[in-house]
């Protein structure tokens, strides 16, 4: 009995793959209007229609490989390049995705009806059958598209924090040849990485003697970034610029004693204002002269 309906099922299949091709501009033509295409192919219509074919096609190599239920089928490759690219644009419009999942569902029914009015002289069993592979697919395809478009959520809330990170650790070119990096909030293992980074990229640039990190704003001191802290100090040597820390309050300082941590191979400095008067002083800098009154004589 088991071995029937699983020929029946694959029978309706490798059936629903035919029609699939078959109707294959008239499905292309009804989908290219649905929302999850006209919104995404705003320039032409035809680019729509071209689109909804190549994921017809796809579907109809699915079906015909009777693994209707298969994420991993091959002709969701297809799938997922293309509406995979169109959810992801929905989403950064700021749909969410149970709308964009609605859209997905909205596909199933032109098909069906199509399905039906061509199936019109087949025997009900047939239809059953038929209407079923269809309703598994497109199931198939939901789960498709809405782990494609949860993946590239991730990937987008990746990139944004890795922007949001890179904006909150600025490097300031306080004067020439010295830049400072003034940290504010925790300081992870994350941020650390984009604190070096930034900042060996500024030496480079501003061909900086002197560098400054400043810890004013930062609430906590532990071991952990003490280690960073240490870390961006050597790679800052590396590319020959001097490191100072500045802005360690008197808490922090009694934590990092208490904690038994080493930062005597690290200059430091009270505030980012005795920093940098260490480092123009270590550079022989002099302060503009006054100029002097007509006619007076200078002190």
């Amino acid at each position: 009995m088991q071995v029937a309906e699983h020929d029946t099922a694959l029978e309706a299949a490798k059936d629903l793959g035919a029609f699939l091709e078959r109707r294959r501009e008239q499905i292309a033509q009804r989908w290219a209007d649905a929302a999850l295409f006209r919104t995404v192919f705003t320039v032409s219509r035809d680019e729509a229609v071209e689109a909804c074919k190549a994921v017809v096609d796809a579907l109809a190599d699915v079906a015909r490989s009777g693994r209707l239920e298969d994420v991993a089928a091959p002709g969701f490759d297809t799938v997922r390049d293309q509406l995979g690219r169109m959810s992801t644009s929905r989403a950064q419009a700021g749909f969410g995705s149970v709308h964009i999942d609605g859209e997905v569902v909205g596909l199933r029914e032109p098909v069906t009806a199509m399905l039906r009015a061509e199936s019109a002289d087949a025997t009900d069993q047939d239809v059953h059958a038929r209407t079923l592979a269809l309703t598994i697919l497109m199931g198939t395809l939901r789960l498709v598209v809405m782990d494609t478009t949860v993946h590239a959520g991730q990937e987008l809330i990746a990139r944004q924090r890795q922007q949001l990170l890179e904006v909150a650790t600025p490097v300031i070119k306080l004067w020439e040849g010295i830049v400072a990096v003034p940290l504010i909030g925790t300081l992870d293992s994350a941020r650390s990485q984009i604190v070096m980074e930034s900042l060996l990229e500024a030496i480079v640039d501003q061909r900086a003697s002197y560098a400054i990190l400043d810890i004013t704003g930062v609430p906590t001191v532990d071991s952990l970034v003490a280690q960073h802290l240490m870390k961006t100090v050597a790679a800052a040597r590396l590319m020959g610029a001097d490191c100072i820390v500045s802005g360690i309050r008197p808490a922090i300082a009694q934590t990092i004693v208490h904690l038994g941590i080493d930062l005597g191979s690290i200059l430091t400095r009270a505030t980012l204002a005795d920093a940098l008067a260490h480092a123009l002083g270590r550079q022989d800098a002099v302060a503009p002269a006054r100029p002097v009154a007509a006619g007076a004589s200078p002190r």
